[in-house]
């Protein structure tokens, strides 16, 4: 961090923001909207996220081998943005989503595998409208451990969603990503002070192999 950002992360410590969030014992990895719209360059969405791609290929290929959940989410609205209510009119580039549009599908680089999940959502938060707190708090999940797209949109609302429902929100910052780097540095600092806890790839893989070995 440069000499404003120290100052900064010491100003909002000093507010008592940034505690320190305890991970459960029963965790789920959930890789959020990774579309072919954030990739495809013929996309509006296009970002240049592959990093974040493959840092999430990666914990998801360590969490099946552990036994934990996965859970991808993804979008789809009708063929007039049926689903999407105001948020359809308020980015126009949603129409990627349109149900039969390619631009909607997984990539190969990253796509459920059997016996992974898939939940269809409208808006950003992968809670709102699917029922997802419920069907996770039935299994007994503490934990989720999120990857995706964007930083600064769904990744953000499943996070601060996941907390209210009761949910420790571990973001990993290498498996998320925005179009702007600036914006995606913003949100994780926001993250990490008041919501979630942002943590790195290493530690994420060391975490999925602590519970791995407590299953065993």
């Amino acid at each position: 961090m440069d000499s404003n950002e120290t100052a900064l992360a010491a100003d909002y410590a000093a507010a008592g923001f940034g505690g320190a969030l305890r991970p459960g014992a029963r965790p789920l990895l959930i890789l959020i909207d990774f579309a072919r719209a954030y990739f495809d360059p013929e996309s509006p969405l296009c970002a240049g996220v592959e990093d974040a791609r493959a840092s999430a290929a990666r914990l998801a290929d360590a969490a099946r081998a552990a036994g934990l959940p996965v859970l991808f989410t993804r979008v789809e609205y009708g063929p007039e943005g049926e689903g999407g209510g105001i948020f359809w009119h308020k980015i126009a580039a949603l129409k990627v989503f349109v149900r039969g549009n390619p631009m909607g599908d997984f990539t190969a680089e990253l796509a459920p595998m059997p016996g992974d999940r898939v939940v269809t959502k409208h808006f950003p938060s992968a809670f709102f409208g699917t029922g997802l707190a419920e069907q996770l708090h039935a299994e007994g999940v503490d934990t989720l451990i999120i990857t995706g797209l964007s930083t600064s949109g769904c990744v953000r609302a499943t996070a601060v969603d996941a907390l209210c429902h009761g949910f420790v929100p571990l973001v990993v910052r290498d498996a998320v990503g925005d179009r702007d780097a600036a914006v995606h540095a913003a949100n994780l600092f926001d993250l990490a002070a008041k919501t979630a806890e942002v943590i790195g790839e290493a530690q994420a893989l060391a975490y999925i192999g602590q519970i791995a070995v407590r299953n065993a």
